[in-house]
């Protein structure tokens, strides 16, 4: 079951990038394909899988939509449409031809909100039902289902054709669908709120659909840049959490746990990219990460060629993330007062980031300041929505209780 399951989500995109080329109704599509696919997996398991899947879910998803089309209250005036439709013909992939980039660009149309782009690729690209992705985002159902019905709605207003972007447009919307693929990454690693840690379902998609980008961009450093940073961050999943759910800080992980052929991939990945593209923020943070997962030991990671890394990365991507992250690098190296006066300096771009004070907090337990820390860290506690980030940083607050 879980083989059909896997090849379904594979061929999802495939398919539904014949059928709206094809037909150029995505909603109507999209529909039809998820109907395709919830017939496929009753019959596969049961029956064996088709000679030629992804043109078995083509035609059964053909017909569907045609169906749709004739018993439609408005039928009459869409039959001269369906009849210039050909009769849905078994089709095979054309060599080179995968329309999952063409797919992804569409659900990442500049006209939807970042958060209708995320639910539309999920949805359509990564084969996740309304309830899962409902379920990642802790939403109800149905506005779920609005979301991504108003998102196709908006791409049919806008009037968007299934087609790759004109040149001039193309590496902006690649920005686009990259920084999607990394929310919906960041999502699963680290659940914005909720009892779990993680959501494994999101970042084994975000890294699925990223290694699809890859295939179709081989030689785009920050698609490889990108894939190497989920990949070298995942490789840690397994020592983030203790038995009981409780977050495991960087510094205090078992690293034997780590895997190790994630981390060789992505290290890879990264020094290829490095080596023969120009610099991206992805391959930046991807670098970071190497150097972090080749240490063996928290006291062995080279913190100065970090902080070297981070000054590059502020050159190419300045936002208070990254300045807070260089932070820290810069309190590893120089001492933490001198992180502290950095960090102090984000209080307002960052007020309401609950990462903020986590940082502040930690900087100030390292200066020895530990009555200020217990106060950051329970401001930390009250702003974070995850419930193990809260325990954890709860936890690290009665450890900088003063008596009393």
């Amino acid at each position: 079951m879980k083989a059909v399951e896997d090849l379904l989500r594979e061929l999802a995109p495939q398919v539904l990038g014949v059928l709206v080329r094809r037909y150029e109704q995505f909603d109507a599509c999209e529909d039809a394909v998820q109907e395709a696919m919830l017939e496929a997996s009753v019959q596969w398991p049961e029956r064996g899988l088709p000679d030629n899947p992804r043109a078995w879910l083509v035609t059964v998803a053909s017909r569907r939509l045609i169906d749709q089309v004739r018993s439609d209250a408005s039928r009459r005036r869409r039959e001269e449409t369906v009849s210039a439709w050909a009769d849905p013909e078994p089709e095979e992939p054309v060599p080179g031809q995968d329309d999952t980039l063409t797919l992804l660009f569409l659900c990442c149309h500049p006209a939807l909100s970042a958060p209708s782009q995320l639910a539309l690729t999920l949805r359509a690209v990564g084969g996740l039902t309304t309830a899962e992705i409902a379920r990642a985002f802790l939403v109800p159902e149905a506005t779920m289902a609005q979301r991504i019905s108003r998102a196709k709605q908006s791409i049919k207003t806008a009037g968007a054709q299934f087609t790759l972007p004109p040149e001039g447009e193309r590496a902006e919307r690649l920005r686009v669908v990259l920084h999607v693929l990394y929310l919906i990454f960041n999502e699963g690693y680290t659940a914005s709120s909720g009892p779990d840690l993680h959501r494994t379902d999101l970042t084994a998609e975000a890294i699925r659909l990223t290694r699809a980008v890859r295939r179709l961009l081989p030689a785009d450093g920050e698609v490889a840049g990108l894939l190497a940073l989920m990949l070298l961050t995942d490789a840690r999943r397994p020592a983030r959490a203790d038995a009981d759910g409780r977050l495991i800080p960087l510094a205090e992980q078992d690293r034997s746990l780590w895997d190790q052929a994630m981390i060789a991939e992505g290290v890879e990945l990264v020094s290829t990219a490095l080596a023969g593209t120009a610099l991206g923020p992805y391959q930046l943070q991807a670098a970071i990460a190497a150097v972090h997962d080749e240490a063996a030991k928290a006291e062995d990671t080279d913190w100065p060629q970090i902080l070297a890394l981070y000054e590059l990365l502020a050159g190419v991507s300045d936002n208070p993330v990254v300045r807070l992250n260089h932070a820290i690098a810069v309190a590893m190296v120089h001492g933490p007062l001198a992180g502290l006066e950095l960090v102090d300096a984000l209080a307002k771009p960052l007020a309401a980031n609950h990462r903020l004070y986590a940082v502040r907090a930690h900087l100030l337990e390292l200066a020895g300041e530990v009555a200020a820390a217990h106060d950051a860290y329970r401001e930390a506690a009250r702003r974070t929505t995850s419930l193990p980030e809260q325990r954890y940083l709860t936890e690290r607050a009665e450890r900088t209780r003063g008596p009393g």
